[in-house]
């Protein structure tokens, strides 16, 4: 490949990508790296800036891919993803155009998220978001909802496979009682990741916190709605460190509003970033943080090196992780 080109790193809000990878391999190879710092505006603007690259590095989701975006690119030749998958990349729309995508499977460790979803969890349990907005603001304890302790207390854990197990085990070094449900769990699978098997009605009913581990697909979208908030108790606090659309994003802020359950806990949502003024910024009884589960040095290292591997075998003719493999034998459209 002769003439120069161009790679285009996505989304890197904290500006540390050129710090966090050897990309020095691919500048001595003739490739050329633009760094994006900010989300775009819309599919036609994402078109517009990203029309001379050859090379995409998307960081997990954060910029989505439809059909409509990808057919506007015409230079565009290969794609690596960090992370196993993305259902916000239509790789079938790759496919059909010939783009191979490659992944960096995983993170390294899923340590970063479950870490993150334990933070979140014990800031609603002590409600200290709104302790440290009222220190910044000359306030004390004054307007600091009734707050719990852990021990003793049931976790329902919805989905236990290995990011839940590990929440799980977190919960029992606390002293908490762990429940779990999900579509396909048995009783063993359960008990071996550190929990008991319950219905989905007796989890919501029983549970004073609730966290979500599931994928994001078309069996988990909207799983938990109006009627499931309606099931749980009053004092519950729920928690979302999975991924936004698995939850009715209305129906949770119904719930918040009308105190159908006392608190929750975000770090995802249906639209990333969120918007200013978004509903929930409003609510006082929900702790947001900025999708910052796999934000670590760590994970990013683990990507960027990834990133960089992947595209020294696709600039070797010999493309590895490939998510759509169907896309080797077309010819780029």
């Amino acid at each position: 490949m002769s003439q120069t080109i161009k790679l285009a790193l996505l989304d890197d809000y904290q500006k540390v990508a050129m710090r966090l990878g050897d990309w020095d391999r691919l500048k001595k190879r003739g490739i050329e790296i633009t760094v994006f710092h900010e989300p775009f505006a819309s599919v036609d603007d994402a078109a517009q800036k990203l029309a001379p690259f050859q090379i995409l590095g998307l960081l997990r989701e954060r910029t989505a891919f439809p059909r409509a975006l990808i057919e506007k690119l015409p230079s565009l030749k290969f794609m690596v993803l960090t992370g196993a998958r993305a259902a916000s990349l239509d790789d079938k729309a790759a496919t059909e155009r010939g783009i191979p995508i490659s992944t960096t499977p995983g993170g390294g460790s899923n340590a970063p998220t479950a870490e993150l979803c334990w933070a979140l969890l014990m800031m609603c349990a002590r409600d200290l978001a709104k302790g440290e907005r009222l220190m910044r603001s000359g306030g004390w304890h004054d307007g600091i909802r009734q707050m719990n302790v852990l021990e003793g207390k049931r976790l329902g854990v919805i989905g236990l496979g290995k990011l839940g197990s590990r929440v799980a085990g977190y919960a029992k070094a606390f002293g908490m009682d762990v429940v779990a449900w999900s579509q396909n769990l048995t009783a063993e699978k359960a008990a071996a990741g550190g929990a008991k098997l319950v219905s989905k009605d007796e989890l919501l009913a029983t549970s004073d916190f609730m966290s979500i581990h599931l994928v994001l697909s078309d069996r988990t979208r909207g799983l938990i709605g109006a009627a499931d908030f309606a099931k749980m108790k009053k004092t519950a606090t729920f928690i979302n460190t999975s991924r936004g659309p698995i939850v009715d994003e209305a129906a949770l802020i119904a719930a918040l509003k009308n105190g159908t359950i006392a608190h929750a806990g975000l770090d995802v949502y249906d639209k990333e970033p969120v918007p200013a003024g978004h509903p929930l910024t409003k609510l006082d009884n929900i702790t947001l943080v900025p999708h910052l589960g796999y934000v670590v040095e760590e994970s990013y290292r683990f990507f960027y090196d990834g990133t960089i591997k992947d595209i020294e075998a696709w600039l070797d003719g010999k493309p590895i992780n490939v998510l759509n493999p169907e896309a080797l034998n077309k010819k780029p459209a």
